[in-house]
């Protein structure tokens, strides 16, 4: 099992440097070009996204004891693909100010300040965007603790009522115990008078 998450680890590694390169390249490009590079990195996270569930299936595979190393593999490489996709909107924001430049003949100069106001406004966003995600995320690992914190608990709980059973079954049997001894001592006194 841990060579097929290997194997697929490869194949993501490989795919992200190429994704990377790629969306470095998305602001430098003119016309068809650019448009055929954006849907060509569009494809190429679909890619990863799907590598990405089947290394979490693997994951869910791997006995439990041996787990905890490939979780945080995983949630590093989800962290990865979180930053690859910002990094793609970030430079199709750009991408698509040039498109409406272009749709609408400004060339650029006259409400340059309004745009660059416009590309920091967008690049506040999506910097508070992803804040939230990372915050709903987290949050999401803090439920999901405390879920598993209750059912230890229950199961506790129920351990100990178990228990709890146990030991009252085990002092009636001691109370029967002793009255038997105590009837089986009166006999044996009796006996010994006569």
């Amino acid at each position: 099992m841990s060579s097929d998450f290997e194997s697929y680890e490869q194949d993501f590694a490989v795919l992200t440097a190429e994704i990377t390169g790629r969306i470095g390249k998305v602001p430098k490009l003119v016309g068809d070009e650019k448009k055929q590079m954006v849907t060509n990195v569009e494809k190429q996270l679909e890619e990863a996204r799907e590598l990405l569930e089947q290394m979490e299936l693997e994951v869910r595979e791997i006995p439990p004891q041996s787990r905890g190393m490939y979780s945080s593999r995983m949630r590093s490489y989800k962290q990865e693909m979180g930053k690859l996709e910002a990094d793609f909107k970030r430079s199709r924001i750009a991408y698509s100010d040039e498109v409406r430049n272009e749709l609408l003949g400004d060339d650029g100069n006259s409400s340059e300040n309004q745009l660059i106001k416009l590309r920091e406004e967008r690049a506040h966003l999506l910097d508070n965007t992803e804040r939230l995600e990372r915050s709903s995320r987290r949050l999401e690992a803090g439920y999901q603790i405390a879920v598993e914190t209750e059912q230890i608990g229950q199961e506790m709980l129920e351990n100990l009522s178990h228990d709890r059973e146990k030991i009252q079954r085990a002092r009636e049997r001691l109370r029967e115990t002793d009255a038997n001894l105590g009837k089986s001592s009166r006999i044996l006194t009796g006996m010994l008078r006569r």
